[in-house]
């Protein structure tokens, strides 16, 4: 009776190892060589396109699926992934989605030709426009395909976001200068003042004045940067360089929210790059001084375990539909902040490569086996808080930031760049004063007027948490 019962329980047991043998599903995503990276980037970039309806009838092209309750995602995430899906384009040379990208990127750019369509002009905030910009500016620093002549192309697209923002309609002396969250005054948020917002001119300006060589761009960014550190919102402390979130002008910006996002860190970390790319000196000395303070911050704090982690909102799993896809640009913009500060990647290298390999191993959640999380230290899947576009362009992003090197860098005017500028780009910084906005969108986003208090306060959605 022994042996036989011994019998049973080997093969009960046998039986239950091959059953979740069997639940286990493999991740089809690897980053173990150049060929794997470029293969995997290609299924997650189907992926990632599976969650766009813009191109389908009766939907609008550029924007993933809302904004609330319409979809999840908010208009600035579709910004966000086709720029993504031109670095993926420029790393593989995979023009597959170049059609769907460009056909998305025009048709946002507004009445204006600055990312300010009258659609979404209650919703519109600094740093949405701004990654609009930001993507603009990359087509052109990677000569992304140009727009046929008689639209607006991909520099002066650029310009015309910097212009707007740089204006000094969008400036005030309320906390002693810096640009606030939102555009239109009367828009929920527009008393706050954010890093996101000025980070995104930051960025612009250091990146225009590169590819230009005009450095009265470098100058608006340098200025903007020293207003960000004068106020408070970067804090330089024994640990690295903190960038905290913003804060109320009613308060003279001394109420700091001091919530820390890994993308905000990243942009900054992307600007401070170009503007180390093309000083010399001391000023060079300084952003060198920048990059190491971030990057130190960024090490020991947006990364755990070996990944690319979202300390605000991750450990308790409270991260917002915006935060899924920060991950993403932690990687594309370090990538090529190494790029543009080749002595970084002794250090943001092996970050990266960690980083990605983990996030490519847990991509075997939702429906179907290749749909990717957020949790990415335990390399394996964890279905809370699910699958998402923004998970989706985090992990793709991940894979294509190894791909990056010295040779395939941001180019310039002079060495290559054929996008064509605009000198009179974003001359109408109030061209969001649209008369077509939809009762819908007023209704989602509520007015600082007598109209608010008939309909009441309506929480729009925001790119970032004020709180």
């Amino acid at each position: 009776m022994r042996a036989a019962t011994q019998t049973v329980v080997e093969l009960l047991a046998a039986a239950a190892a091959a059953g979740t043998a069997q639940a286990q599903v493999v991740s089809p995503y690897t980053v173990s060589s150049t060929a794997a990276i470029i293969k995997s980037a290609s299924g997650l970039a189907w992926d990632l396109l599976q969650y766009y309806k813009g191109n389908l009838t009766g939907q609008t092209p550029g924007i993933l699926p809302g904004p609330p309750p319409a979809g999840d995602y908010y208009w600035w995430e579709g910004g966000a992934m086709w720029g993504t899906l031109i670095d993926y384009w420029h790393y593989t040379g995979d023009g597959t989605y170049n059609q769907e990208t460009m056909t998305a990127m025009l048709f946002q750019t507004g009445d204006g030709n600055d990312y300010m369509p009258s659609n979404v002009t209650l919703s519109l905030g600094n740093d949405d426009q701004g990654f609009w910009g930001m993507s603009a500016m990359l087509a052109a620093e990677v000569n992304f395909p140009n727009p046929p002549s008689d639209k607006p192309q991909w520099l002066a697209l650029a310009q015309a976001v910097f212009e707007t923002q740089a204006s000094p309609d969008r400036h005030d002396t309320t906390c002693g200068g810096g640009l606030r969250w939102q555009i239109p005054v009367t828009n929920a948020g527009y008393d706050y003042k954010n890093s996101i917002a000025n980070g995104c001119l930051f960025n612009l300006g250091a990146r225009l004045a590169r590819y230009t060589g005009n450095m009265t761009y470098a100058k608006v960014a340098t200025d903007t940067y020293n207003w960000v550190e004068s106020v408070g919102f970067i804090a330089k402390l024994s640990d690295g360089y903190h960038i905290y979130d913003g804060a109320h002008v009613e308060d003279n910006c001394t109420d700091i929210n001091k919530v820390e996002y890994s993308y905000n860190n990243a942009v900054y970390v992307q600007g401070a790059a170009f503007m180390y790319n093309i000083t010399t000196g001391s000023e060079q000395a300084r952003w060198k001084t920048e990059i190491d303070g971030l990057v130190q911050r960024a090490q020991g704090f947006f990364f755990k375990n070996g990944a690319a982690y979202e300390p605000a909102c991750e450990p308790g799993n409270t991260c917002t539909t915006d935060m899924l896809s920060f991950k993403g640009y932690i990687h594309r913009w370090y990538a090529n902040a190494v790029q543009m500060a080749p002595y970084l990647a002794e250090t943001i290298n092996p970050l990266l490569e960690s980083s990605a390999k983990l996030a490519t191993q847990q991509c075997t959640g939702g429906t179907y086996a290749r749909q990717c999380g957020f949790d990415w230290s335990a390399g394996a899947y964890a279905a809370n808080p699910g699958t998402g576009a923004g998970q989706e362009m985090s992990v793709l992003a991940a894979a294509i930031s190894l791909l990056a090197t010295p040779d395939n860098g941001a180019i310039t005017a002079k060495t290559g760049g054929t996008s064509q500028g605009d000198p009179n780009a974003g001359q109408n910084p109030n061209s969001y004063k649209a008369s077509n906005v939809t009762t819908a969108g007023k209704v989602g986003a509520g007015f600082i007027t007598a109209v608010l208090i008939v309909l009441g306060l309506g929480i729009f959605g925001w790119m970032t948490v004020d709180g």
